[in-house]
């Protein structure tokens, strides 16, 4: 084989490997993502603590789960490590909340993804939107930026180095915004 036919071979091997790289960020971000909708989508999960073992495959052992700016400071605050990360979402899911929360839903836009040049690492920035709707009728629709940070780890799968989320915007919405919505998600029920 030529010098130029094996360099084009490496070039095409890299970009693939940078494709499927930015593919498995995705899937990672996006499964983030559903998992944190309310009713859960996930078929099969009993409860939030089922939610949240799910959530936490995502993250890596050092991941570190924060809040930034003047307004998500106070409100999130920084986790560092994935037991501390687990008990982030403890925090969120871990118990009876009155009013309840009964639909929350992430509409996700604006993505980049950035594979490094070794392969193992990547950043992704989105912004996402998303009405919440309360059992007392109050609702809100709320937007973030996100700027994560991801590595494949030694079982190949790609998870959460950093999960970093600041404030756009939290808008009240009026509590008739929604009409009809399921009380439990039966989408990926066989």
């Amino acid at each position: 084989m030529s010098q130029d036919a094996t360099q084009t071979i490496e070039t095409l091997t890299r970009r693939i490997e940078n494709l499927e790289a930015a593919n498995e960020v995705r899937n990672v971000q996006m499964r983030y993502m559903f998992l944190c909708d309310t009713p859960l989508p996930e078929y099969g999960v009993k409860d939030d603590a089922g939610r949240i073992d799910r959530i936490m495959e995502l993250f890596s052992d050092e991941a570190v789960w924060e809040g930034v700016g003047e307004y998500y400071d106070g409100q999130f605050g920084r986790a560092v490590g994935k037991a501390a990360v687990r008990r982030h979402f403890e925090g969120f899911w871990g118990g009876k909340t009155d009013p309840a929360l009964i639909l929350n839903c992430h509409y996700v836009t604006s993505e980049q993804i950035h594979v490094a040049d070794d392969g193992l690492t990547a950043t992704g920035q989105w912004v996402h939107m998303q009405p919440w709707l309360f059992s007392d009728g109050k609702a809100l629709l709320r937007s973030s930026r996100l700027f994560n940070a991801f590595k494949k780890c030694k079982d190949g799968k790609w998870r959460y180095t950093r999960n970093r989320t600041e404030n756009v915007f939290v808008a009240p919405l009026p509590a008739t915004w929604a009409s009809d919505y399921p009380s439990k998600s039966v989408l990926m029920k066989p």
